[in-house]
């Protein structure tokens, strides 16, 4: 019997049950997928308390990795013993196997184990788009990523120096703060001592960045405004300590005519074809070793509700995978 874990009612991480599910052949344009690992996101708390409503009982993840068992009629793309990863599709990766819409999968290089594949999927994806998409960094660029030593962080950190930019980067204490100088930023600030506003002004000579990405939302999106350079750019991608609220859009042009977006990971992979190049992309940097993935946490699938309460609570870092 297949195990997975589900909830029936939205709360805090106790909610989350390891349960017998079965699983039935594929059906046409699936294919079955035996997980080697799955990657644990912040996404996936919102899930679980509802601030993301779902209906339910429902499973939980978006992303794995692992072996195709069986092909349904119409899914001919994959074949069983493939490697595969995927970062979309419905709710349901924390599973030991599950039925996925073949559309959904890539295939996974030699060069990238099961464990990278499901720590950097939807984080390294969304790494992607923001610094390739939604705000395209130039050589020359200043930016401020918040949360440098999380798991998006992290990826982030290495790919905008790849790219020519100067990073500052936030984050809660000094042990972070240590992880993010190695992963390449040129300054480091602790926010829980320090205003970052006021430092960022200070280490760009009163301009401001050209770019914020912000995975924080409500305690830091006021605060990020007020960092830009005129003209700059507010990428709010997460509510890590919660949405945030109406504001009035007169703080834009206050802040110096700034832009602010809400993007989604999911309206960027939209196609095939664009999730085909993006999970491309972020294979070749990560092969060629110059965007490094830190699986700095493991635990087993069925202790995903302690993984919870460790990535909530920030004793987490790099990237957390669940293993079946």
């Amino acid at each position: 019997m297949n195990h997975a874990i589900r909830f029936h009612r939205t709360g805090g991480p106790e909610v989350l049950q390891w349960e017998a599910v079965a699983l039935p052949a594929p059906a046409a344009g699936e294919v079955r997928v035996r997980h080697h690992a799955v990657g644990l996101n912040y996404i996936d708390t919102y899930h679980r308390s509802g601030l993301y409503p779902l209906a339910l009982p429902s499973g939980l993840g978006l992303e794995a990795a692992g072996v195709v068992e069986a092909v349904g009629e119409g899914g001919a793309e994959f074949a069983p013993g493939d490697r595969v990863a995927y970062t979309s599709g419905p709710l349901g990766a924390y599973a030991e196997a599950r039925n996925i819409a073949a559309a959904h999968l890539v295939r996974l290089p030699g060069g990238i184990s099961f464990e990278q594949g499901a720590a950097m999927m939807l984080q390294g994806i969304t790494a992607q788009y923001l610094l390739r998409s939604t705000y395209p960094v130039q050589a020359g660029d200043t930016v401020l990523i918040h949360a440098a030593a999380g798991g998006v962080g992290s990826i982030m950190v290495q790919w905008a120096k790849l790219l020519g930019a100067t990073v500052i980067g936030t984050v809660g204490n000094d042990d972070k703060a240590v992880q993010a100088r190695a992963l390449g930023c040129d300054h480091v600030i602790v926010y829980t001592r320090e205003r970052f506003p006021a430092r960022v002004r200070e280490i760009t000579g009163g301009e401001g960045v050209a770019v914020v990405y912000d995975s924080v939302g409500r305690d830091t999106f006021i605060d990020s405004l007020s960092c830009l350079r005129r003209r700059g750019m507010m990428v709010s991608f997460g509510n890590a300590t919660g949405a945030v609220a109406p504001f009035d859009c007169a703080l834009l042009a206050k802040a110096g005519s700034v832009y602010v977006t809400r993007p989604g990971l999911f309206d960027y992979i939209a196609s095939r074809a664009e999730l085909l190049m993006r999970a491309g992309e972020l294979f070749e940097v990560v092969e060629s070793g110059k965007v490094k993935v830190a699986i700095n946490q493991r635990y087993a699938l069925k202790d995903a509700a302690q993984a919870h309460r460790d990535l909530e609570a920030r004793r987490t870092t790099g990237s957390t995978v669940l293993l079946p």
